[in-house]
């Protein structure tokens, strides 16, 4: 995500501000390198302009302030246009103030709707509404048996997360047309205590008068609260012009960007605003139903200027260890009383949040940046596993009592090689040995406790990492060679 556009931000501070001089030549070599990173991000060519301009107005009327280094003020005039670029005047994704709330969703074909339909059915049921699906895509070969797939998958993953039965109803009538499905879909949404309706409906391979008069006859049919245009991140400048289209003629309320996690460029999250006068509310993150951020305008260009998404990272963690837990993990870092046990229950609830690398470049200070470019191999995970798996009890609590021997057990029931054994067990003990050097010198302090499991997912990661920073050594030592 961002890949091109925060690689090349990296760059421009690193080249033009490095020094903490700043003079309007750099600033001026500045400009035209983040002119150029935008228009190859697959920016909007009339955002970049817009863009470029403010920030040069700016930067070169800026007084600058003693105490912030030059270059870091220059960064922080970018950011506050990323973010006004970016930025909903609504800060709520989704305000919900009715008994019953219809959810309209439109979009070309191939664009992720029927999925996203589904992933905004999990956000909603964790922020605990009852909502109905509605097939009204009647166009599509196999639309309506998606939905309802989606609908069986996720009210099986609510069960088994609540342990109690839980229902995700999917409303279809394929011999209606869409707007009378929809329509009849209300009342039905109302007897069995629905709170939301979600109203998937027919895409295009190209925008159409038949199209928009189906849309138009749904929307007047059922007077939605919200409707969102669902937009595939990756088709580029074309996809622009087709929001811009639906919102002149249905006036949609915002944007879902799918396959954000896909797309290296991002050009379509800093455009699309500017070209429809609407704002991105959810992207999507991935394949899977819990893969649906909330668009947070701060956040994303903390993300393209490299200074990460802690929060974001830590929001992931929180949504899968409760409280109690977390503290128990914190107070452990904090002694240092951290396990192989404790490590593994990290690892696994790391595989739950979702793309490493994604994860990785939520790391502020330049690091997550870095590590987008570093090949991951998350296989790691399951090595690590099968290597704790293959440990006692007592080796998990007290590993410094694992000699050569029990190294060559554990290596033989994990499938692993011993040189791996002891290249878990070193990271452990550093990783560890940093927790005690940070509990020392007060930097866990209120913010840990804040951020609930969060660094602990960050901690857990780090074995994995080493990992992948041989690998990446190992690549360029054969480059060199050939």
């Amino acid at each position: 995500m961002f890949k091109t556009l925060s690689n090349k931000f990296y760059d421009i501070k690193n080249n033009f501000f490095s020094s903490g001089k700043i003079n309007e030549k750099n600033i001026q070599d500045g400009i035209k390198a983040i002119e150029e990173a935008l228009i190859n991000a697959d920016v909007n060519f009339r955002v970049v302009k817009g863009l470029v301009k403010r920030v040069k107005e700016k930067a070169l009327g800026e007084e600058l302030i003693k105490s912030v280094k030059p270059g870091d003020q220059f960064v922080q005039i970018v950011h506050y246009e990323l973010v006004e670029l970016m930025k909903s005047d609504d800060e709520e994704r989704l305000p919900i103030t009715k008994d019953l709330t219809v959810i309209m969703m439109v979009g070309l074909q191939g664009s992720g709707k029927t999925t996203t339909c589904g992933k905004l059915a999990r956000y909603l049921i964790k922020k605990g509404h009852r909502p109905l699906l509605v097939a009204a895509d009647t166009q599509r070969p196999a639309a309506i048996e998606q939905l309802k797939v989606l609908g069986k998958t996720l009210g099986e993953q609510i069960s088994e997360e609540r342990g109690e039965d839980f229902e995700v109803p999917v409303y279809s009538a394929p011999q209606d047309p869409p707007p009378k499905i929809c329509k009849d879909a209300i009342p039905i949404a109302k007897e069995n205590n629905n709170d939301i309706v979600i109203l998937d409906t027919a895409g295009r391979l190209h925008i159409d008068d038949a199209l928009m008069d189906e849309l138009l006859s749904i929307r007047k049919k059922t007077k939605p609260d919200h409707v969102f245009f669902v937009m595939d991140s990756m088709t580029g400048q074309n996809a622009f012009d087709s929001a811009k289209i639906f919102n002149e003629q249905i006036n949609i309320d915002g944007v879902v960007l799918t396959k954000l996690d896909s797309d290296a460029k991002g050009g379509a999250a800093l455009s699309i605003k500017e070209v429809t006068g609407k704002p991105v509310k959810f992207v999507g993150v991935g394949e899977k139903l819990d893969a649906l951020e909330e668009f947070h305008a701060d956040r994303m260009a903390n993300r393209i200027l490299g200074m990460g998404d802690i929060v974001t990272l830590v929001d992931k963690a929180e949504q899968l260890m409760d409280e109690e837990k977390a503290e128990e993990m914190y107070q452990k870092m904090v002694d240092a009383s951290f396990t192989m046990h404790d490590l593994l229950d990290q690892f696994q609830m790391i595989k739950k949040m979702g793309n490493l690398r994604d994860l990785m470049g939520m790391l502020p200070g330049g690091l997550g940046v870095q590590m987008q470019n570093v090949d991951i191999d998350e296989s790691i995970f399951s090595r690590i596993e099968a290597i704790i798996h293959s440990m006692t009890p007592q080796e998990r609590d007290m590993p410094d009592i694992i000699n050569g021997s029990r190294k060559l057990r554990i290596s033989k029931g994990s499938g692993t090689k011993v040189q791996e054994v002891n290249q878990l067990l070193n990271q452990f003990r550093e990783m560890r040995k940093m927790m005690q050097n940070m509990s020392k010198s007060g930097m866990f302090g209120n913010m840990m406790s804040g951020m609930g499991g969060g660094l602990g997912g960050l901690g857990g990661m780090m074995p994995g990492m080493g990992g992948a920073k041989q690998r990446s050594r190992r690549k360029k030592k054969k480059r060199k060679k050939k």
